[in-house]
């Protein structure tokens, strides 16, 4: 009996145990569903939810006169969800039934691997149910139109488990042409292991304007990874602004031409060229060009903004201080001597060449490049303070940054010239171009302020930034200083410079060309890193304004040369390539004829043009035209003249493998059709499409080339 109630006890108490529990379990189930149920089920809504980023589209660059330098087109990632419910129902039925023909369709199409190899790489994904396996990456967007044509691609997102990521890569149309000012695109690992791009140029100093701001959508993942948007959770990007840069597309090919020219003559390490306008300061080309280890020439660095010793060309400086100062006159005779060498206070200081006299005029002093005479008038104006020449640089603005519109740029350096022992020696040997570092930019910005008649321009990339024609900043030309020298020492410096150009170091050179010039050449034997003067490494330059009676433009050619090369001088190595592009921008844009020579007529060929169809309807009616429509559903049209010179849309048919006709168009409208198409389009000129290299109608091949020529 005692066993038999142990026992019942034991169970009795069991039972109890389980009621007790059971009606913990039964309490908090309860208490978590009625007073805790908000809280958890935002927490499972915080692990099936998330914000993904909306990319706005960044802005394009444009010249000035509205040809694209920079813009954006789109590129797809594709990856495959091999565990997405449609593709794993019914055993893989669906992905066993396609993967033959989807193998042969991308082996076809790419020709990258063949069928049986994608094949093997689906079917392994497959079998390991990868989530997120990449199969091709930055396709063009007729590369991604043709895919989702595939088999398996075409059944959709559910039941295909395809995922398509859209990207933005930047195009510069134009190539190399001012491709580092613009800015390059470079890729580099962040702190966070990702890849990054890191702009420069004006993709960097207006990236803000550019890049916009990006948009956020919530959304909910479903089985299968499928992401559905929630309803009033989603913020628009606001796509970035437009630039319109002071760049003449022209005016920066002839400029790179005629440096590229040089630079493969010569083998010389890196050059740079600038041209600017004279009365605004508004930078109309600048070319850098570096020599790679192949030998071949590309824009890899902004040399314009570098500072280096400029050798002759400082002697500008020089002149206008001591002119300025009044310790010597234009017509005052100094003392060279006639063996290129002389002692200067502490320095022996050589020319060279020889002097053509041993006595010369302040004027011929400059237009000669004496270093011998040049010091002598600095120590003659400032050999008791040598600090006071500083004084003159600060008032020509060469002790600051330039205030261009790029990021990061340099300041200028110099030696000391308060220092005991060693101001003198310093200051004279910053007359003729050493002892202190300066851009070719600054050199640019105080020529083209005396060929202003002493008001010195701010040099500027940017007119305005736009966004659907609106513009929301307009900018001006900008006076750095209104007045940085009298009158009268801002006519001498002129009549030295063209003096250089007519009798001094650059007369071979200029000789013949059909309007004024004037300049002055530079040539300074450099040393910084590893090159030392024992190099033989010299600094070619050239910097002048034309025509030298009414200037338009002025620019500066510096070249680096190679070491011991057999041409080394300003007047030799820079300033032909000034000639090429002086002769050229006189003939296209300084000796034109006046407009009102000519009658003016109404022109029908000012009407042909062609376009997106809403684009040229917009116009129409913006400007109050009328016009005669036949376009209807259309996407794109051409115009010509009916009767009274009135417009008349047309529709311009376009089909698939068949080559459209283009003429007309602009640029834009013409590249986002063509390569839209597949096709590579190589560009000439600048305006509306003229010619183009293949015939309307022609039965096209996938991946030929379109040469189109714009007058």
């Amino acid at each position: 009996m005692e066993v038999k109630r142990d026992i019942l006890w034991r169970v009795y108490l069991s039972f109890l145990g389980i009621v007790v529990l059971s009606l913990l379990v039964l309490g908090r189930a309860f208490y978590i569903q009625r007073v805790e149920g908000s809280h958890w089920r935002s927490m499972s809504d915080s692990l099936h939810q998330r914000f993904i980023e909306l990319d706005a589209q960044r802005g394009t660059i444009y010249s000035e006169d509205g040809q694209m330098l920079s813009t954006s087109i789109p590129t797809f990632d594709i990856y495959i969800d091999f565990n997405a419910e449609g593709l794993r129902e019914k055993k893989g039925k669906r992905f066993t039934e396609n993967v033959d023909s989807f193998s042969i369709a991308l082996a076809n199409y790419f020709g990258d691997k063949t069928a049986s190899q994608y094949k093997n790489e689906l079917k392994q994904a497959f079998k390991k149910n990868a989530r997120y396996y990449s199969l091709k990456k930055k396709l063009s967007f007729e590369q991604y139109k043709a895919f989702r044509e595939f088999p398996l691609a075409r059944l959709g997102r559910n039941k295909s488990g395809i995922i398509v990521e859209t990207n933005s890569k930047r195009l510069p149309p134009f190539g190399l042409l001012a491709s580092r000012t613009i800015g390059l695109s470079r890729e580099h690992m962040a702190t966070d292991g990702k890849i990054k791009k890191q702009n420069v140029g004006l993709e960097k100093s207006y990236d803000t304007v550019l890049s916009g701001k990006t948009g956020q959508r919530l959304v909910r993942y479903i089985v299968g990874g499928t992401a559905i948007p929630i309803e009033g959770s989603e913020t628009d990007p606001v796509n970035g602004k437009d630039i319109y840069t002071t760049i003449d597309v022209k005016i920066q090919d002839i400029t790179e031409t005629a440096l590229m020219r040089m630079m493969l003559q010569s083998e010389a390490m890196y050059g740079t060229a600038i041209v600017m306008e004279t009365s605004t300061g508004k930078i109309k080309s600048i070319a850098n060009l570096g020599r790679r280890p192949d030998g071949s020439y590309w824009e890899d660095d902004n040399y314009a903004l570098r500072a280096t010793e400029p050798g002759s060309t400082i002697k500008l400086v020089t002149l206008l201080s001591v002119l300025e100062k009044g310790t010597s006159s234009i017509d005052d005779m100094v003392e060279v001597g006639s063996a290129g060498r002389l002692q200067v206070g502490p320095k022996v200081v050589t020319d060279a060449e020889r002097s053509p006299k041993p006595l010369l005029s302040v004027k011929e002093c400059f237009a000669h490049s004496s270093n011998v005479g040049m010091s002598k008038l600095a120590l003659k104006a400032f050999g008791s303070k040598p600090q006071e020449f500083k004084d003159y640089l600060h008032k020509f603005h060469l002790d600051v940054r330039s205030p261009i519109d790029l990021a990061n740029v340099p300041k200028p350096t110099m030696a000391p010239l308060n220092e005991k022992g060693s101001s003198l020696g310093n200051m004279l040997w910053m007359s003729f171009g050493y002892a202190l570092q300066v851009s070719p930019l600054h050199t640019l910005t105080l020529y083209n302020g005396v060929a202003n008649n002493g008001k010195m321009m701010k040099p500027y990339l940017v007119n305005s930034i736009q966004s659907g024609g609106v513009i929301h900043r307009q900018f001006e030309p900008t006076v750095i200083d209104e007045n940085f020298c009298k009158p009268a020492v801002i006519q001498a410096a002129r009549s030295s410079m063209e003096a250089v150009v007519t009798e001094g170091t650059a007369r071979r050179v200029f000789a013949g060309v059909p309007f004024s010039i004037a300049g002055k050449t530079g040539t300074a034997q450099v040393s910084d890193g590893a090159i030392k003067y024992g190099h033989g490494v010299y600094q070619a330059s050239f910097v002048g304004y034309f025509p030298a009676d009414k200037p338009q433009y002025t620019c500066i050619v510096v070249v680096r040369t190679k070491p011991h090369a057999a041409s080394h001088y300003g007047g030799t190595v820079a300033a032909p390539v000034f000639r090429e592009i002086a002769t050229k921008l006189y003939a296209m844009y300084v000796d034109r004829k006046s407009p009102s020579l000519f009658t003016t007529v109404k022109d029908s060929a000012a009407y042909f043009y062609a376009g997106y169809t809403n684009d040229i309807r917009n116009v129409y009616s913006t400007l109050n035209v009328r016009y005669t429509d036949s376009v209807m559903q259309h996407d794109w049209s051409s115009v010509y003249t009916g009767n009274y010179y009135q417009p008349v849309l047309k529709a311009n048919a376009v089909r698939r493998q068949v080559m459209p006709n283009v003429r007309g168009m602009g640029l834009k409208d013409a590249l986002f059709l063509l390569e839209n198409m597949g096709l590579k389009v190589t560009v000439k000129g600048k305006g509306k499409i003229a010619t183009q290299s293949i015939e309307p109608g022609t039965a096209l091949a996938k991946g030929v080339t379109v040469l189109l020529e714009l007058i």
